[in-house]
């Protein structure tokens, strides 16, 4: 074969390649990108379109959501619970959460939303069976439309994208809400959720609670993003961004984005922005991270008295009803706290209950085992 070469191309003209076809974007990036200030209700013009009764049903969770927190750190101290990550500060985005599905939807939680689980409806004892030590979930998932609660990192989200993805394909008329911190969006599991997610249209809403710190990790040391929200257009889902302390916007939007999703619009990625008032949880010092004018200056942001601000100015909230909010909380309490300060009833053959469908032979050997060892003990 005969070559060419350089000098004989040249001499017939310079090389101009062929122009490749015009590129354009599969999707236009704009309607997908965040505000640049977090969505807000109360205090702007839109709180006097909100609904009175939505608005009570948030302040009275809200109210039961603070004490039960405060409680279950209670236990945590006397013993109780072997562990307790405390949501305190950013309840307005786990009742929104809670409050904006429908019966048939599920909940995706992480280890930080057994106060979303609750409001939900799961009895607080079932809730907290998992950071007691009694059980590995502590209730029926399928029952309460409720995963367990997920303490790795970001794990949860594919779980959400896959539920609702089979939703769809059978034909359900499902959403799946995911709970995740800010750090776990520094996981992998984050990344793959959202990317399958927004490739096949699922119908998730994924909302990440920015706290403001991975454990002792603040948001700057874990992307240099101009916000969470903005993840979104990377993988063709719209981003939100919303005050996480301003009960009625968070619901405002999570409401929005789960019609969208029912609707067939596919995925959304929700940041509320909300800070984490106790440490990371009882084992954590947060006074070696962060000052306590940082603390403070959000405890004036405080979600509980931004509500009761607006319901108070527009004449819905009076002393009865804040007092039955009160009330309610405490016999959310005082219940919580007298059931688990009785010993749970262990049976030590539960050891082989939950560890295969079928248990194989070496655990129906040690099975029979140890019930021959307790029966002997017991003089049967």
């Amino acid at each position: 074969m005969k070559k060419h070469s350089t000098t004989a191309v040249a001499e017939r003209g310079a090389y101009r390649p062929t122009p490749p076809p015009a590129w354009k974007p599969r999707t236009d990036p704009a309607p997908l990108l965040p505000d640049a200030e977090p969505y807000r209700v109360l205090g702007t013009p839109a709180a006097a379109e909100a609904d009175p009764e939505l608005l009570l049903r948030l302040h009275r969770e809200l109210v039961r959501g603070r004490r039960y927190n405060a409680q279950a750190t209670a236990l945590t101290k006397q013993g109780r619970l072997a562990v307790y990550p405390s949501s305190t500060g950013q309840e307005a985005c786990q009742v929104a959460a809670a409050l904006v599905l429908e019966e048939r939807d599920w909940l995706f939680p992480s280890y930080r939303d057994t106060l979303a689980a609750v409001v939900r409806g799961l009895d607080p004892v079932q809730a907290l069976s998992l950071l007691r030590g009694d059980w590995h979930t502590g209730y029926d998932p399928r029952e309460h439309r409720i995963a367990p609660l997920c303490t790795p990192l970001a794990t949860q989200l594919p779980h959400a994208v896959g539920l609702a993805h089979a939703a769809r394909l059978k034909g359900d008329d499902v959403v799946a809400l995911a709970l995740v911190g800010d750090g776990g969006t520094s996981e992998g599991d984050f990344h793959e959720a959202l990317n399958f997610a927004a490739v096949w249209q699922v119908p998730v809403v994924f909302l990440v609670q920015n706290n403001g710190f991975a454990i002792s990790v603040p948001l700057a040391k874990q992307t240099a993003a101009p916000s969470l929200a903005h993840k979104a257009v990377g993988y063709g889902m719209p981003g939100r961004l919303v005050d996480g302390n301003d009960a009625a916007a968070v619901h405002q939007v999570l409401s929005e984005a789960t019609r969208r999703a029912r609707s067939g619009g596919g995925p959304t990625l929700v940041e509320a922005v909300t800070y984490r008032v106790e440490a990371h949880t009882n084992a954590d010092d947060a006074t070696r991270y962060r000052g306590d004018g940082e603390v403070d200056a959000w405890r004036a942001h405080d979600p509980i008295t931004l509500l009761e601000g607006e319901l108070t100015g527009r004449g819905l909230l009076d002393d009865d009803r804040a007092r039955s909010a009160r009330d309610a909380a405490e016999e959310l309490a005082a219940g919580l706290r007298a059931r688990m300060n009785e010993d749970a009833p262990l049976d030590p053959m539960d050891l082989f209950t939950h560890v295969y469908a079928e248990q194989t032979t070496q655990l129906r050997e040690q099975a029979a085992q140890l019930r021959a060892e307790l029966d002997a003990e017991a003089g049967r």
